[in-house]
């Protein structure tokens, strides 16, 4: 029996690049949309003619990474931030809309930003999305970029903050960590959702394989946590002490307040849909996450 083709979109990035290895071991093909084509991907041209043929599952990781913290937090990347989600999402969608082969399912992910930060709000995945800053701005025009037609199946999965040791936060934190320089940020009461990149890559494969699954997942983990208490769990793992405070002010300042909020501000946020369609985590806890990748040099 031929393979399945999983086309990827944003295939080489940290979530990407793990999906497409999973899908491998469980016998997919998988093709990437890149900038750039190459022996296992088309260009983003190429989608806006539609999908190759036999495609069974789209997924879309794409996006310029928000927290690049080499780039300044300006209207340009700011708007690069949002055309990069949005635009790809939208063309993924087009070309779904145009093929008369259709795949089962499209799968986005996006993110928890959909809700409004707040230390005493509990989210799940019937709650509004309400908020007027900037991420929560653009997760409504983002999912609504990714409408297809019937008979297609639209998963949107929302990611917490994504935990491995090769990219995201970690790969950011592990030195200062490392060296005794890690601390909470601010007063380290705000929720961090999370989920450790295992188990989202896994939920991606979860929605494409089972057939009942369909519209918002929250991508995180049950075990809900503040920023003081992922401190502590990591710092534990990689046996170092963790007392040094960053002061919410100085976050504000280097990165801009609006793009600061992200690390300054959080969701208390449970994944009540994804429990109940039955899928089990491999890392729900987060001091079994943080043993997983504290490790200074990433394993081969």
């Amino acid at each position: 029996m031929a393979s399945k083709t999983v086309l990827i979109g944003g295939g080489t990035g940290f979530i990407g690049k793990r999906l497409g290895e999973i899908l491998h071991k469980n016998k997919y093909n998988v093709l990437n949309v890149s900038r750039m084509p190459s022996a296992n991907s088309i260009t983003w041209t190429t989608v806006e003619t539609g999908l190759p043929e036999q495609t069974h599952a789209v997924v879309n990781v794409a996006g310029q990474q928000t927290m690049d913290f080499t780039r300044s937090w300006t209207p340009g990347f700011k708007q690069n931030v949002k055309n990069s989600r949005v635009f790809t999402t939208r063309a993924l969608a087009t070309a779904i809309n145009k093929s008369s082969g259709k795949p089962k399912v499209y799968v986005v992910v996006t993110g928890v930003g959909a809700y409004e930060p707040s230390e005493t709000n509990k989210y799940d995945e019937t709650s509004p999305t309400t908020g007027k800053d900037f991420f929560s701005k653009l997760l409504v025009e983002w999912e609504e970029a990714a409408k297809v037609d019937p008979p297609v199946r639209l998963v949107i999965i929302r990611s917490g903050v994504v935990l491995g040791r090769d990219g995201g936060m970690i790969k950011n934190m592990i030195l200062p960590f490392f060296f005794g320089l890690g601390g909470p940020i601010g007063s380290g009461k705000q929720y961090l959702p999370w989920i450790h990149i295992e188990d989202l890559t896994r939920l991606i494969t979860f929605a494409i394989e089972n057939e009942n699954v369909n519209g918002i997942l929250n991508g995180v983990a049950p075990h809900v946590i503040t920023n003081g208490e992922f401190t502590q769990a990591f710092a534990k793992a990689l046996s170092r002490p963790a007392f040094l405070p960053v002061p919410e002010f100085v976050l504000n300042f280097l990165l801009h307040e609006e793009r600061a909020m992200l690390m300054t501000k959080g969701q208390h946020v449970t994944p009540k849909r994804v429990l109940d369609y039955g899928f089990k985590y491999k890392y729900d806890k987060i001091d079994e996450a943080c043993m997983e990748f504290a490790h200074l040099f990433p394993k081969k």
